[in-house]
């Protein structure tokens, strides 16, 4: 029996795909965990989430189901997932994987028949409209780019894609739809599965009347980028809690489930704090992820009233915190080693449970594509294509660096030989050290997953401080946002628990923090 969701301090994301190749074809499978997931528990993770492996077109990469219920050949099949279960079980190692509920690749047998004429029982399981004067149903932009409805010739309708013509909507409107994809849950819950992470949720509600998206008159770009319209109407629709609600519920029907959101909330529909609390609140076993810190906003002081505004809005619900994903420049890329470092360490010193994304741990970047390498869909700038950030796991300064035998899917990046598992596991001075320790930590130190969080005011406008508390208890975490040695003065003495750097020291009251430096104390 693997630890309680509650008991859960870390969660390691997996982008499958280039994790590990274990079949010789270039791209990674489930077999390819199941060989590394001595890797993952020795690093100290207590769950991994997993992308996609789903059957599918991979027009997006997975994320676009031709069958929920069954294994891509490419990553193995339903047997093979099995044993990845067993083996991560037997390590107290849970499992969470994504669910995709608000859209179906254009393959699925669901949308074959939804497509196959307008008499269709599966019909209205999609969002299907009459033109209107010979143009789209209405002005809504797809977040892949241009409008989101494709004109079927068959029908003489356009269905609704929020995304890739290849992916299109779902009518959660139809009862019929939830009922299906909350069977999907059941199916990978009845097998073992110990979570969802639930993919792209605002658009599971949408606007009845269809009406318009109001232009977005600050934007001055292309007037078919998403960014030309204020998406008051293709998303967050009037019943978007109660269906994450419905999603949610079959959490009770099993003793120990979790469901976690992917949602950005947007500042243009209203304070994006309750609208993280409304999504984190829809059931007590859903929970959304903060990913505030994909906005770069390298300032000590924004940070903290970012972190304490999530805790709030996550209440008594459990918080994600998040650095990146598979959709984000990877953080060492976005910062630099030196503040991502600094931001790795407060991330895993933050209440509930941390989130890392697979190879963040020993400071993968970026990997610059060529035009042979781009594949994908949703941009056409090579700066842009998300699958920078998808390349393969580093284990090793081989050729492959350790991720297969032959040609990967994409490109391993050319600083293999000085990042990567191996050589960074034989130096204590390396971020893949660090974050063992710290991983260590949270399961030595109760009060780093379950104690109460609150911003300190350190005096120092470069330097961001937190108290952590339980049963009496008292820590104290500082980071330094400047680039220069910055000093502080504690309310009272401490000892030093672990630094991003080993010499950090406390002399009495006063703490010296070199740039970029991190430190957590405990307070006597």
């Amino acid at each position: 029996m693997t630890k309680a969701w509650r008991d859960v301090g870390s969660l390691y994301q997996i982008y499958p795909r280039s994790f590990r190749d274990l079949n010789g074809d270039g791209v990674g499978d489930l077999n390819g965990i199941t060989l590394k997931m001595d890797y993952l528990s020795d690093l100290g993770v207590d769950a991994i989430w997993i992308s996609p492996f789903f059957t599918s077109p991979m027009t997006d990469f997975g994320y676009d189901v031709a069958d929920y219920q069954n294994v891509d050949p490419v990553f193995g099949g339903l047997d093979d997932f099995r044993m990845l279960l067993d083996e991560a079980h037997a390590r107290d190692i849970k499992v969470m994987i994504d669910l995709v509920p608000c859209h179906t690749s254009d393959q699925h047998p669901w949308f074959v028949e939804s497509r196959s004429g307008r008499g269709n029982p599966k019909r209205d399981w999609y969002v299907w409209r009459d033109g209107n004067d010979g143009h789209e149903p209405n002005n809504w932009i797809s977040l892949a780019g241009g409008k989101s409805w494709t004109f079927d010739a068959d029908s003489g309708q356009y269905y609704l894609h929020s995304f890739l013509p290849t992916q299109p909507d779902l009518n959660w409107d139809n009862p019929e739809v939830c009922l299906a994809i909350k069977d999907v849950v059941r199916f990978w819950f009845d097998m073992g599965v110990d979570g969802m992470r639930v993919d792209a949720i605002w658009g599971i509600s949408k606007d009845p009347e269809l009406r318009d998206d109001t232009v977005n008159y600050d934007f001055h770009g292309d007037s078919n980028s998403y960014g030309a319209y204020i998406h008051d109407h293709c998303k967050h629709g009037p019943h978007f809690q109660e269906y994450l609600h419905e999603l949610a519920s079959v959490c009770d029907e099993y003793d120990d489930k979790q469901m976690v959101f992917e949602f950005y909330p947007d500042e243009r529909l209203g304070d994006i704090w309750q609208q993280y609390h409304d999504v984190i609140h829809v059931h007590p076993k859903a929970t959304a992820f903060f990913m505030e810190h994909r906005q770069n906003d390298w300032h000590g002081e924004h940070t903290g009233w970012n972190i304490m505004n999530y805790v709030k809005a996550a209440g008594e619900n459990i918080p994600f915190f998040c650095l990146g994903n598979h959709d984000q420049p990877r953080v060492t890329s976005r910062l630099g080693l030196p503040r991502s470092r600094a931001l790795q360490f407060l991330n895993l010193l933050c209440p509930g449970v941390s989130v890392m994304y697979y190879g963040d741990e020993i400071g993968m970047e970026d990997v610059d594509l060529t035009q042979h390498d781009a594949q994908d869909g949703f941009h056409h700038s090579l700066q842009d294509d998300r699958n920078r950030a998808r390349t393969p796991m580093q284990w090793n300064s081989s050729r492959y660096a350790g991720f297969a035998n032959v040609l990967p899917w994409l490109p391993v990046h050319s600083n293999r030989k000085q990042v990567n598992v191996a050589k960074e596991t034989k130096d204590p001075s390396s971020l893949l050290w660090l974050c063992r320790k710290l991983l260590e930590l949270r399961h030595e130190l109760p009060i780093l997953r379950y104690g109460s969080m609150e911003k300190l005011d350190t005096g120092n406008g470069f330097v961001l401080g937190f108290r952590r508390q339980l049963d009496g208890r008292q820590l104290q975490i500082y980071i330094n946002f400047a680039d220069s040695v910055q000093t502080v003065w504690l309310p009272n003495s401490g000892r030093v628990i672990i630094g991003t750097n080993p010499d950090i020291r406390v002399d009495g009251d006063v703490l010296q923090l070199p740039g970029y430096g991190g430190v957590l104390i405990d307070i006597t």
